[in-house]
């Protein structure tokens, strides 16, 4: 059953309000840094090596082997919409956990990353197959942002699925061996932009 739990863990179905955010894809279509299929790869693409990868995932790899590190991962959420995203969204996947019987999140305001690595522990889901599964979701919420936004069709959509989920094996690979950093300040610039952004899709 562990396949089918992961599944569940990483479907767009799982109630957690993930679909309401862009992560500063809005904000770069806004500066006009996207406006195309490509240049949307290229901004995922960037997203995920510069930041997914050398933050949220390895601290989530650690949080999956018990490091308490909630604290840690809030104080590097750059702006107020990244850090209010990660909490709206750990606390809803915490309430579903306590709704479906799997035990509480212990810390008091759990970061999406401390939820997830929570339920990946009570489903007993073998950490790397939950790493690979975290980033795949969040690539897919990305791809889908950007075809509501720029606007792309659903063939576009899944071209950029299928390059950019290649490089996840090779992320995951490294991940466990990497020294945290956090150095994306375009898109910590985009991010701030995007809480006064006049006209908006997203909450982040």
């Amino acid at each position: 059953m562990s396949l089918a739990r992961l599944l569940q863990l990483a479907s767009p179905a799982l109630p957690v309000g993930a679909y309401a955010y862009s992560q500063g894809l809005e904000a770069a279509l806004e500066a006009g840094i996207v406006t195309d299929a490509a240049s949307a790869e290229r901004w995922i693409g960037d997203v995920l090596e510069f930041s997914m990868a050398r933050m949220e995932a390895p601290i989530l790899w650690r949080m999956m082997h018990g490091e308490p590190l909630n604290d840690l991962f809030l104080a590097g959420r750059e702006t107020a919409e990244l850090r209010a995203e990660t909490l709206q969204m750990g606390h809803s996947l915490s309430r579903l956990l306590q709704d479906l019987d799997l035990g509480r999140v212990p810390e008091g305001e759990p970061a999406f990353p401390a939820a997830y690595a929570f339920a990946v522990r009570a489903l007993s889901i073998e950490p790397r197959e939950a790493l690979l599964a975290y980033l795949w979701s969040w690539l897919e919420n990305q791809v889908m942002a950007a075809i509501k936004a720029v606007p792309l069709g659903q063939t576009a959509g899944q071209r950029m699925l299928l390059s950019l989920g290649g490089r996840l094996e090779a992320i995951a690979d490294r991940i466990p061996n990497l020294e945290l950093s956090n150095f994306a300040p375009g898109l910590a610039l985009l991010s701030a932009r995007h809480e006064t952004q006049y006209s908006r899709l997203f909450r982040s």
